[in-house]
């Protein structure tokens, strides 16, 4: 049998032990905890990014959709634009025709020559500003493309802090949950950019 104090070192050891094993626990749930919260606000990041990603895509096809309406109306005001200067070519023609044949034209082929040239300037300058209009909108279109690039970016990058959080947490590995907080920073800095396009 063992002597009191080899008995006393032992049991000292054993108590060591346990209460090392107690603190390591302690240790692990906390940074289980802390890894915990930091995906959760990370996840709840990417949630956020995703809907406006989403949004932003809409709002793209949108503006698209309504410049290339836009657009259509414009080539149909040319279209109507070309039609008037062919009703004035025909109306000259016949004009000069009689004129050649020494025939008096009537007086109101010359009003209907300056109505169609009057109406020819009214549709130019209506379709000129539906063309811009139809610029400007497609213009906002590739804005909101270029917002939504960026919300997708980092909801990409989130996504990936998630993954690589989940991964320390099981494998209590410190460094790679680090390395989820930079790849969720990352992704944090893409989500504010799409609010302000900085780059």
């Amino acid at each position: 049998m063992p002597e009191a104090p080899e008995l006393e070192a032992e049991l000292d050891r054993v108590r060591e032990s346990i209460e090392d094993a107690r603190e390591e626990e302690r240790e692990d749930r906390g940074f289980l905890r802390r890894v915990s919260v930091s995906t959760a606000l990370v996840a709840v990041l990417a949630a956020v990014a995703a809907l406006q990603a989403g949004s932003t895509i809409n709002e793209a096809l949108l503006e698209k959709n309504e410049a290339m309406a836009v657009r259509t109306e414009a080539f149909d005001l040319w279209a109507q634009y070309q039609a008037k200067g062919i009703r004035s070519a025909l109306l000259k023609d016949q004009k000069q025709t009689l004129i050649s044949l020494d025939r008096v034209p009537q007086t109101s082929l010359d009003q209907d020559i300056a109505r169609y040239q009057k109406e020819q300037e009214e549709i130019a300058g209506d379709a000129r500003r539906r063309e811009d209009v139809a610029r400007r909108r497609s213009e906002d279109a590739e804005h909101f493309t270029h917002r939504h690039h960026r919300y997708a970016a980092s909801v990409a990058l989130l996504q990936i802090a998630v993954a690589l959080s989940a991964i320390a947490a099981l494998s209590k590995n410190r460094p790679l949950w680090g390395l989820s907080i930079l790849v969720a920073i990352s992704g944090a800095v893409f989500f504010v950019d799409g609010f302000f396009l900085f780059f």
